[in-house]
């Protein structure tokens, strides 16, 4: 059996920002990934965003291959045994090591229903699998208006195909929009041809070779041609769970990463982290963090610990609307918009809590999440009018 200096369990973003972690700060120590999909490292955000603009797909990977790390893809961990430092895969192929990292990222939440017929937007295969359906598909379905749904829906009508995007609540990105900026996506949305079908809730389907009938709460029935569905995605925490480290919607790390076994460490879409300057455990599915945080437990796991305090930022294309956001998007929260042109067009969305900046949401503006991180850490107290003008450019 292979042994490794340091092993990585996950083959995405995440795995392949440790491996480069590592060799900061340890140039020798042996690195061995097992990954569940078969193709190796890639970057995720264009498979929703940039492939469909035209960007090729040979941009994407992250040349992973060319560095020394063995990797072995296409093979899932099945069975973790922590006190013989050693895992065993799918294919009853065994690997000890010194270090351990868990980048298992998660698995998209499914419904009941559809089996084969839905695809849940995640993997590079998935966007393959589209793009096919694509070349002999004129309408198409997507289920939820997060961020995958939100981004694919746009994507396809690009693309020149009809698009249905089933909402279970009123409006795209109610979650995390103020509710005028929300209503203001879901027209812009309609008027770039998208049907967009509110307070809907796909409750079943059907299939007569050709097309998929899809069944509503309230009766509606859409035929499509294809079905793409982004509700969400569960942490991979079963290895975790079965060997008794601490899960609380993901694994639990410290501030250098490490699960409650030290020699167990966790990053990425699957790690619960402490996030000093909002005071709260956080769990972030985005690009920064799985590289951020995957380069700084690789880092650690060759003994560079620095304490991970990075506070994340996320972005999204919706057609010609953009955004980058940092912290907290709760439009329950106190709600400040500065409007730099025309509104909803370009300008800032703080979220505050108790007078204190908790999220800040950059509408078509860029180059200015330091600046909003630096909003957020520091201690200000800020009343109506204070912001305005604060971020700008």
């Amino acid at each position: 059996m292979p042994h490794y200096h340091y092993l990585i369990v996950g083959g995405g973003m995440t795995a392949d920002a440790a491996i480069r972690g590592i060799r900061e700060a340890d140039s020798y120590g042996s690195i061995g990934l097992v990954g569940a999909e078969i193709d190796r490292p890639y970057n995720r955000p264009p498979l929703s965003k940039g492939l469909w603009k035209g960007k090729a797909i040979d941009s994407i990977w992250r040349g992973t291959d060319a560095t020394d790390a063995a990797l072995h893809l296409g093979r899932t961990v099945v069975h973790l045994d922590p006190p013989n430092r050693k895992v065993i895969d799918d294919q009853g192929a065994e690997y000890t090591y010194d270090q351990l990292l868990l980048a298992t990222g998660g698995t998209p939440r499914r419904l009941p229903f559809g089996a084969d017929h839905i695809l849940y937007f995640r993997t590079l295969q998935d966007y393959l699998a589209l793009r096919g359906l694509t070349e002999r598909g004129r309408r198409f379905a997507v289920i939820g208006g997060g961020f995958i749904g939100s981004e694919i829906a746009a994507a396809l009508a690009m693309n020149g195909k009809e698009v249905v995007l089933f909402l279970a609540g009123e409006n795209i990105g109610e979650g995390i929009f103020p509710p005028e900026l929300a209503r203001f996506v879901t027209d812009y949305y309609r008027q770039r041809g998208v049907e967009v079908l509110a307070d809907s809730t796909v409750t079943g389907l059907e299939t007569d070779g050709q097309r998929c009938m899809l069944r509503t709460q309230n009766g509606q029935t859409v035929a499509v041609e294809g079905v793409v569905a982004g509700i969400g995605i569960e942490p991979n925490t079963r290895l975790a769970e079965a060997v008794g480290l601490k899960v609380d919607d993901g694994i639990l790390v410290d501030e250098s990463l490490r699960t409650s076994a030290p020699e167990i460490y966790a990053a990425g879409d699957v790690a619960r982290f402490y996030n000093p300057d909002l005071d709260k455990y956080l769990r972030v599915e985005h690009e920064d963090n799985a590289n951020t945080m995957g380069r700084a437990a690789g880092r650690a796991m060759a003994g560079a610990s620095d304490p991970y305090h990075h506070l994340p930022f996320f972005y999204s294309d919706l057609f010609d609307l953009g955004y980058e956001a940092v912290g907290e998007l709760d439009p329950s929260l106190e709600l400040m918009a500065d409007w730099q042109e025309q509104p909803y067009r370009k300008g800032v969305v703080y979220y505050l809590r108790e007078g204190r900046v908790r999220g800040v949401l950059l509408w078509n503006l860029w180059e200015q999440v330091d600046a909003a991180r630096a909003l957020i850490r520091g201690p200000g107290l800020f009343r109506a009018g204070d912001l305005m003008g604060r971020l700008a450019t």
